[in-house]
C-alpha cells in the first residue's frame, strides 16, 4: 500500500493492524542464593538483639526452691519408715483382732455343744440370785437347796447367748477351760461374806437396777 492510500485511510478513521507479540524462549531459573542443589536454607546465629529460636530459652529447674540436702533426705526416709512401721502395726493388730474373734467364735461354738442337757435350771424356782457380772447385775432363779449349794460353792453359774445356766462345779471348771469368760457367779466359801452381800436370800435388787 502506497503511503498516500495509507494516510488517507489513517484520515477516515481506520486505526493500523496491532503487531503480533513476540514470542519468548523458556530460560534457566533465576537463582535464589541458596548454597547448593536441594541444601536446606542456613539459619543466621541469634547474635545480641536478635530474638531468640522457640525452644532455646532456658528451662528453670524443676521444683524450684534451693536444693535438698543432706537433712532435708534424712528426715524423709525417717517418716517414710515410721509411716511404714505404723502401716505394720495397723497390719499386725487387724490381724490379732481377727484372730481373737476367731477363737471366740471357735469356744463358744464347742461351749454350746459342752453344755446340751447339763443345765441344772429349776423352771418352777422363785427365788432371785443377783450377782455382778459383765459390770452390771445380773439374777438367776434357784430353788432353797440350789440357793444354799450356790452360796456354799458347790454350784455355780455360766453365760451363754444371754442364758445363766445353773452348773455343777465339775461342769463350771470345764467351762472355764473352754471360755473363761463364760463364767458368770463362782462362790469362794472362805471369802468373807462382805464380799458376796448377794448371797442373803432377802437380799432384793429392784428390777430397774437389773440388766
Amino acid at each position: 500500500m502506497s503511503d498516500t492510500l495509507r494516510d488517507q485511510l489513517l484520515g477516515l478513521g481506520f486505526k493500523p493492524a496491532p503487531k503480533p507479540a513476540r514470542e519468548r524462549k523458556p530460560g534457566p531459573p533465576a537463582s535464589q542464593g541458596k548454597p547448593g542443589r536441594g541444601a536446606p536454607p542456613r539459619r543466621a546465629d541469634a547474635g545480641p538483639g536478635r530474638p531468640r529460636p522457640p525452644g532455646s530459652e532456658a528451662k528453670p529447674r524443676k521444683g524450684g526452691g534451693r536444693p535438698r540436702t543432706r537433712e532435708d533426705i534424712d528426715l524423709a526416709k525417717a517418716y517414710a519408715i515410721r509411716a511404714q512401721k505404723e502401716k505394720d502395726e495397723r497390719i499386725a493388730a487387724e490381724r490379732q483382732r481377727q484372730e481373737e474373734a476367731r477363737l471366740r467364735r471357735e469356744a463358744r461354738a464347742k461351749l454350746e455343744e459342752f453344755l446340751k442337757g447339763r443345765a441344772l435350771n429349776d423352771a418352777q424356782a422363785e427365788i432371785a440370785r443377783h450377782f455382778p457380772y459383765g459390770g452390771k447385775i445380773k439374777r438367776i432363779y434357784v430353788n432353797a437347796e440350789q440357793l444354799r449349794a450356790l452360796n456354799a460353792g458347790e454350784l455355780g453359774v455360766a453365760q451363754l447367748n444371754g442364758r445363766y445356766q445353773l452348773l455343777t462345779l465339775a461342769d463350771l471348771d470345764e467351762v472355764a477351760r473352754i471360755f473363761p469368760a463364760a463364767v458368770a457367779l463362782r462362790v469362794d466359801p472362805d471369802a468373807p461374806a462382805e464380799d458376796d452381800p448377794y448371797q442373803d436370800p432377802k437380799y432384793q435388787v429392784p428390777d430397774d437396777l437389773v440388766w
